[in-house]
Formats: C-alpha cells, sequence, structure tokens
C-alpha cells in the first residue's frame, strides 16, 4: 500500500512522536500526500505542528475531519488561532495575554488551560450520556 508497510507496523508497536514545522507541514498537506501524512500522524502517540501558519492550523483539523470522521476539537488563545477553533466541530478559547480574539470565536471559553480537563472530563460525559 505504502511501499514498504513494515515500518507501519513497527510504529504501532513502538511509541513515536511527530514534530513538524510550518514549511514541512505544507509539502505534507499537498493532495498527494494528506492522506499518507495523516495516516502516519495517526500512528504516533503525539503530533506538534510547530510554527504554522493559522491557515495550516484550520487545515490541519479539516483534514482530520474529512478522512478520520471524527469530532474535532480545538484549544487556542489569540487571533492566530481563530481560524482552526472554528473549523473544529469545538472551538474553546482561552482568554489571556494575546487579546480575546480566540474566546469570541470559541463554543466554550475559559481563563486558565488546566480548567479544560473538567470540561472534557466531566462535562463530555454528561453530554454523552445526554445524547444515547
Amino acid at each position: 500500500m505504502y511501499g514498504d508497510d513494515s515500518v507501519f507496523e513497527e510504529a504501532i508497536i513502538a511509541e513515536y512522536a511527530l514534530v513538524i514545522n510550518g514549511h514541512s507541514l505544507a509539502h505534507a498537506l499537498e493532495p498527494q500526500l494528506e492522506v499518507l501524512f495523516l495516516d502516519l500522524a495517526c500512528l504516533c502517540k503525539s503530533v506538534i505542528c510547530c510554527r504554522v501558519t493559522p491557515m495550516q492550523k484550520a487545515q490541519v483539523v479539516e483534514l482530520v475531519k474529512r478522512h478520520k470522521r471524527a469530532v474535532t476539537l480545538a484549544v487556542g488563545d489569540g487571533a492566530n488561532d481563530v481560524s482552526m477553533i472554528k473549523t473544529s466541530h469545538i472551538g474553546v478559547g482561552i482568554s489571556g495575554q494575546e487579546g480575546m480574539q480566540a474566546v469570541l470565536a470559541s463554543d466554550f471559553s475559559f481563563a486558565q488551560f488546566r480548567y479544560l480537563q473538567r470540561l472534557l472530563l466531566v462535562h463530555g460525559r454528561w453530554s454523552y450520556f445526554h445524547c444515547v
């Protein structure tokens, strides 16, 4: 399927992290490579995208929504995160030093990042049971 499937089989057994910068991400998000990039990212325990543009943040969220059919949640704290927050199914804005743009564009907002855990574990569970 991808040439050498043994690399992907090893990734399932081991724990890997993927770190990609904006320049490399631009190539990975090209139409002929995006599914391969997503498959690789899904095999990793952690994926870190650094030095990316606001549009690239939104493209990564859109890629996951389109190919994985998963519910996406984006967390941001500034104006550069607004497009990512709006692209995701659920947007969370953290108010702080970078202004209120992310908060105004989000579905939920917090003063501190640490409150996200309660939203996900408590309110997320309650919402799930109310829908089922």
